[in-house]
């Protein structure tokens, strides 16, 4: 991939969460994907416990949105770091603003692992 194609596809990663489309979602990711919160301890393997993760997510937000993203792009290796700014609205209206870094590895077009530095409390709560 092409490191326009690298940043187009956490585009389309990072779109997919804050509109909840699953589908659109699973779709930026290997069946076998390695999700991690790195700050949090949470590990999750494959689509089965990622879907649950960001249904906990949406269930317990109004809404989420990403934005003010700097992309790392490397197409060498098949990596992307990704810093952005997150606001998180609570179902009570209040909002949680977060500054996060992701860092991606890329398998076949798709994120093969995801690992999540965040700050503040976890709101990507794990089941595993």
């Amino acid at each position: 991939m092409t490191r326009d194609d690298q940043i187009a596809l956490v585009t389309r990663y990072f779109k997919a969460v804050d509109d909840e489309d699953l589908i659109a979602l699973l779709d930026t990711l290997c069946p076998d994907c390695v999700f991690s919160v790195e700050t949090h301890d949470v590990r999750l393997e494959g689509h089965d416990q990622i879907t649950a993760m960001f249904t906990r997510l949406w269930h317990d937000h109004a809404a989420v949105l990403h934005h003010e993203f700097v992309h790392v792009p490397d197409p060498v290796t098949g990596g992307i770091a990704s810093r952005f700014a997150v606001q998180n609205t609570m179902q009570d209206g209040k909002l949680t603003h977060k500054s996060n870094c992701n860092f991606f590895e890329i398998r076949d077009g798709r994120f093969a692992t995801v690992r999540v530095y965040m700050t503040g409390q976890n709101t990507l709560k794990g089941t595993a």
